[in-house]
């Protein structure tokens, strides 16, 4: 066969064509010639991507021993594969580490830095107002055409005064204007959130403008208005026999994932779709039982279901138990954007077994191609 000449395809279809490609080949082709690097580097190719692929799901792994046996996994869905991470020396030196919508973020009391999730450059902020420790965290877009960046929404999380913990500020909320570098202080999260408000046992999502608090074992719930900034009271969600829950932002709507305890039968993970205005529940779908068991080891304690995690973002939701410390056995919930049908599927296995002594850290989130300009 003759060889394709793409000079004879104009800079749309040749972008069109390779936004169509995985992750991990479209980082490769940016490196076949300087026209290809240009059009996977411009902020149209960049939104394009964004619009089309299926967020990736990432485990940080942080050895409480060594540094220098971290480990970062990604899970690509477009390839169905575990892609190992390298750990740069900027990762190891950093406490805590999350990510949300394109971004990765650590936080080390007043301290904040922010990156690309497959970038190496990290940006530190100025610095918060009150101390954090394991705060929730958003990233939400503003209609502003001076700013690249969005904004972060950063609530809850104990806050301290040298080594103590400071009970007066635990639900202090601030939102970080990349502008002018700024972080202004908003209305606290409600009082009901005080004696739990750290990520461990609250979970959040952005839905519509709204930024939802949510007790994974409380089942309290809240939304704050990124617009007018003010708490909405706080309501109790919880299907009947939830014994822990995480609420999730998927496109078009609000989702509740958790675990059931059905009478006479064994535990099953149930989705429910949520009517943001009455919070009324509705069933939409049960995790396979099969699905579900291949999750745990051979223990028939029910409590070994507390270690089950649940995250989730753009038209995926990741289920995982964190309490495996080799392989991680993990499954995804995909729901299709345009026909509206779903299903479940495990994912492969790690590529290969995750060191002792680490402690989990884990996130779903989109892939933002930019960071080309910082490599």
């Amino acid at each position: 066969m003759e060889e394709t000449n793409w000079n004879y395809f104009d800079s749309d279809l040749t972008e069109l064509i390779l936004s169509h490609l995985p992750i991990p080949s479209i980082i490769r082709s940016s490196l076949v010639c300087k026209s290809w690097q240009s059009i996977i580097t411009s902020s149209s190719f960049n939104t394009r991507v964004l619009t089309r692929k299926r967020p990736w799901f990432f485990l940080y792994g942080k050895n409480n021993v060594f540094l220098k046996n971290n480990q970062v996994f990604a899970f690509d869905p477009e390839s169905d594969e575990w892609i190992k991470l390298p750990v740069s020396a900027s990762l190891l030196s950093k406490d805590l580490f999350t990510g949300s919508n394109g971004f990765c973020f650590t936080i080390t009391h007043e301290n904040f830095s922010f990156k690309p999730v497959l970038s190496d450059s990290w940006s530190q902020t100025s610095p918060l107002r009150f101390s954090r420790c394991n705060p929730l965290l958003g990233v939400y877009d503003v209609p502003d055409k001076r700013s690249k960046l969005p904004r972060f929404i950063v609530a809850g999380g104990a806050s301290f005064i040298g080594n103590l913990v400071d009970l007066g500020d635990r639900l202090a909320v601030e939102i970080y204007n990349p502008n002018q570098d700024f972080w202004e202080l908003c209305p606290p999260l409600p009082a009901n959130f005080w004696p739990g408000n750290s990520s461990q046992w609250l979970c959040s999502a952005l839905f519509k403008r709204k930024f939802y608090v949510f007790g994974i074992y409380s089942f309290f719930v809240s939304s704050f208005d990124l617009e007018k900034r003010f708490w909405t009271s706080v309501q109790t969600l919880r299907p009947p026999g939830t014994l822990f829950s995480y609420l999730i932002s998927l496109h078009d709507r609000l989702i509740l994932a958790g675990l059931c305890n059905n009478i006479g039968s064994s535990p099953s993970f149930v989705l429910w779709k949520i009517d943001e205005e009455t919070l009324e529940f509705s069933e939409m779908e049960i995790m396979p039982q099969e699905l579900l068991t291949c999750l745990f080891d051979s223990s028939d304690n029910d409590d070994r279901f507390a270690s089950l995690k649940c995250v989730g973002f753009g038209n995926l939701i990741y289920v995982f138990n964190e309490e495996h410390h080799k392989h991680y056995p993990a499954c995804v919930f995909e729901m299709s954007n345009y026909s509206g049908k779903c299903r479940w599927r495990r994912l492969p296995s790690l590529p290969l077994p995750v060191n002792k002594f680490h402690k989990i850290v884990s996130f779903c989130s989109n892939v933002y191609l930019d960071v080309f300009r910082n490599n």
